[in-house]
């Protein structure tokens, strides 16, 4: 065994940040999402313990579904019949209605200890259902603050040859860049294309 190196220059790698949302239509179509403030990705996942005669022999993980939790200080328009309220005619709308499936992309910042800049990761979230959490409104004082709006978010997930079904993709830009300090032709071309797909740009 080689020896362990800790805190080595160019290790300390930290996530931070959440920029670049992007709202899926039903027709593929990407609308930027502004004031976008956090996303909770949670689990379901369980482990149940296995017993013989007292004895625990193994742990039985179970996979559980995508659960998440989306903040924003305010959203697209297109947004509104994702969760339940359609527009009748111009500036009017009617709520409590059946909200439809959605996509959802957003990135979050890689860094280390040389560079803030190290990479980013690209979130990709497929077949998505938002329940709206509470929205209390009130009065304006000496102290206003914006409303910052909540929704729980539920997925189906989606069949991936040769792995179980997610609904949650991860493309890391940064990994590239920490073995080599300059990105392969095909890691970068594969960015440069999924960035087109994503976000319309190079």
């Amino acid at each position: 065994m080689t020896t362990l190196v800790w805190d080595a220059v160019g290790d300390r790698v930290y996530e931070t940040g959440v920029d670049r949302g992007v709202l899926y239509l039903s027709d593929g179509r990407g609308v930027p999402w502004n004031g976008l403030t956090a996303v909770e990705d949670r689990t379901t996942s369980t482990v149940t313990p296995l017993y013989w005669d007292g004895v625990k022999y193994n742990d039985l993980f179970v996979v559980g579904d995508f659960v998440g939790l989306l903040k924003a200080y305010t959203y697209p328009d297109e947004f509104m019949e994702f969760e339940g309220v359609q527009e009748v005619d111009n500036g009017l709308f009617v709520a409590g209605q059946t909200p439809k499936i959605f996509g959802l992309s957003y990135r979050t910042k890689i860094g280390n200890d040389l560079t803030s800049e190290l990479g980013y990761k690209i979130h990709i979230l497929s077949n998505l259902t938002a329940v709206p959490s509470t929205k209390a409104f009130k009065t304006i004082s000496d102290t206003m603050a914006a409303v910052e709006f909540e929704w729980t978010l539920t997925a189906v997930p989606s069949h991936v040859p040769g792995y179980k079904p997610t609904s949650h993709l991860i493309f890391d830009t940064s990994k590239n860049c920490r073995t080599s300090t300059r990105p392969s032709r095909s890691a970068e071309g594969l960015r440069r294309r999924l960035q087109r797909i994503l976000l319309g740009a190079c």
